[in-house]
């Protein structure tokens, strides 16, 4: 799939004069945002994120870009400036951190905050972090950086201004326009004033470009949520994300309203209403809570729990209730629970999984629907991407954030609001931007990128071939062939020994594995009539089983050749005994 603008035209970068834009992160995909801006011996990076896994990278953790270009090109960087604190945004800090020396962060107070308690829990050595806002400036030999109000679903979250040598470039972070917004407002006045000024390239969140009109207002979102609470007969359980702060505030409002204690569960939930607590986003008396011990001594229809796993994450507090595993809580018949939420693409077959034993559990279950307004997007829809774009008014444009589909329908949206299709680029991860006297043009330049597999804190990640064997463990199983032999004589003391386990049931297929023992230890036999290493032996096995195998099966186990020297173990159990 080609993702770059055929129409065009590439050209040299000049590494002394021009100004360089590219994606790490974040263009043909959700997530893992991360945008470079580089002129001269500088580079300015914004935002830092992760990608969570799709199921088919069994034991990944997180996906985060490829640091490799940062890490050759360190001493240029001046500045990781942050638009917010969703994971997508943040996650990958701790990852970058270990890979380059960051001279300085810039965050907004509550993205600060998550960062700073990131990092602790990682142990990460402490970094300078800049609290900025919409009135901050940070500055360096070529670039003035500037930033204002967006509205999303999370508190402080800014778009950014940058001035290069070469032109103005507006990157809008994740936005939403709401008119009657839980949070602070947008700053329509200043986008207008940096549109009149003038901007040469628009970078925007492409998220929602196939949904029509404009999103709900999150008051609407916690008109619903009052409504509910008041109605709710016994205990209420709802989930959403831990991050969705303004959510998180409606939750815990209605449920005051409503005269329900308060309980919260799951580590992110908790730091995010603590943290919103401390700064003022969640106005709420400590007095409303109550810890999950003493949730027996409260009446169930004075109870509001709040948890994580809105998406079905098999450990997440939600998820560890339905299956009745929670150490605290359990479902009743009688509990109402709410996902004030929308399931993530590729997350639909784990939330229903969830939601289908909580209802066989009891539970009186609410989704969002078009009965029930639970959830509202943090992201622009169409017409709120055309006033974006109608506000900023740039000579050229980029969409970002977005699988290639959003990216293309983001597109043709800015051609409908005036912009010349010849200046509008669809690009990939790696794909460089140009910025030459006010002309952007696409260049020859690719930065390589590629995604990182992290399975656990290392972020030196996975390789390919791992993940290629869990996927033929996870279809096919493994087979073992134990091989005894005596180096010294150069022969096999008794027949080879199979052991598998996922590949076939031992009990019904003792046939097949004797034959195949009979098969290795014949090619064992010719191979070590002359001189052997243990490569060669171990060539030998698979060579010899694998095909037999796949013949009898039709399948491809991973086989483990396993050569015990039995000169060398006698050697060592002597000397054992010695001491």
């Amino acid at each position: 799939m080609e993702l770059k603008n055929e129409s065009s035209e590439h050209k040299t970068f000049n590494r002394a004069t021009d100004t360089l834009v590219y994606a790490l992160g974040g263009l043909g995909e959700v997530g893992k945002n991360m945008y470079c801006f580089e002129h001269g011996e500088e580079i300015i990076i914004l935002d830092a994120g992760v990608r969570f896994p799709e199921e088919s990278l069994l034991g990944v953790d997180y996906v985060i870009p490829d640091y490799s270009y940062l890490q050759r090109n360190q001493h240029k960087i001046k500045a990781l400036i942050i638009t917010h604190g969703h994971e997508d945004h943040i996650g990958g800090i701790p990852f970058l951190m270990q890979s380059v020396k960051l001279p300085k962060i810039y965050a907004p107070q509550f993205a600060a905050a998550l960062i700073q308690k990131k990092l602790e829990e990682r142990r990460h050595y402490k970094i300078d972090i800049e609290i900025i806002d919409d009135d901050s400036r940070v500055e360096t030999e070529f670039f003035k950086i500037g930033f204002f109000k967006t509205t999303h679903s999370i508190p402080d979250s800014l778009g950014v201004l940058l001035n290069t040598p070469n032109g103005r470039i507006v990157e809008t972070g994740d936005f939403k326009f709401d008119l009657t917004p839980v949070g602070a407002n947008a700053d329509y006045q200043k986008m207008a004033y940096i549109g009149q000024i003038g901007v040469t390239l628009l970078m925007s969140d492409s998220t929602n470009s196939s949904v029509n009109g404009f999103s709900i207002s999150e008051r609407e979102v916690a008109a619903s949520l009052l409504d509910i609470t008041r109605k709710a007969q016994g205990r209420l359980i709802v989930a959403t994300f831990a991050s969705n702060v303004y959510r998180v505030r409606q939750v815990i409002e209605a449920a005051i309203a409503c005269g329900r204690k308060i309980v919260v569960f799951g580590r992110s939930m908790e730091n995010v209403v603590a943290i919103g607590k401390k700064y003022g986003h969640i106005k709420v008396e400590d007095g409303n809570f109550v810890e999950p011990e003493y949730l027996n001594t409260i009446p169930a229809n004075k109870i509001c729990i709040l948890v994580t796993g809105s998406q079905g994450e098999p450990l997440a507090a939600l998820s560890r209730m339905a299956n009745g595993t929670h150490r605290h809580l359990r479902i009743i018949p009688g509990d109402t629970v709410v996902f004030s939420s929308s399931p993530i693409p590729g997350n639909a077959l784990s939330v229903n999984a969830v939601v289908n034993q909580l209802t066989r559990s009891g539970a009186n279950v609410l989704t969002n629907s078009l009965l029930n307004s639970l959830h509202t997007t943090g992201h622009a829809s169409r017409e709120e991407q055309k006033l974006m774009l109608q506000l900023i008014k740039p000579h050229f444009f980029m969409p970002m954030h977005g699988e290639y589909k959003m990216l293309k329908t983001h597109a043709k949206t800015a051609i409908e609001t005036g912009v010349d299709p010849d200046k509008v680029f669809i690009l990939a991860n790696g794909d460089a931007l140009v910025l030459r006297d006010g002309v952007v043009f696409q260049s020859d330049t690719r930065i390589p990128t590629d995604d990182i597999y992290v399975d656990g804190n290392d972020a030196s990640g996975l390789s390919t071939s791992v993940l290629k064997d869990r996927k033929i463990l996870g279809d096919n199983g493994m087979v073992a062939v134990i091989v005894s032999i005596d180096s010294r004589f150069n022969k096999i003391l008794v027949r080879p020994s199979i052991v598998s386990r996922g590949f076939v049931h031992l009990k019904e297929n003792q046939t097949l594995l004797k034959e195949a023992e009979l098969i290795v230890y014949d090619a064992l036999k010719k191979t070590m009539m002359n001189k052997v290493t243990f490569n060669d032996l171990k060539n030998a096995v698979r060579t010899s089983l694998e095909p037999y195998l796949y013949l009898k099966t039709r399948r491809n186990p991973i086989v483990i050749p396993v050569i015990l020297n039995q000169k060398a173990a006698m050697v060592s159990k002597q000397k054992t005994n010695q001491f």
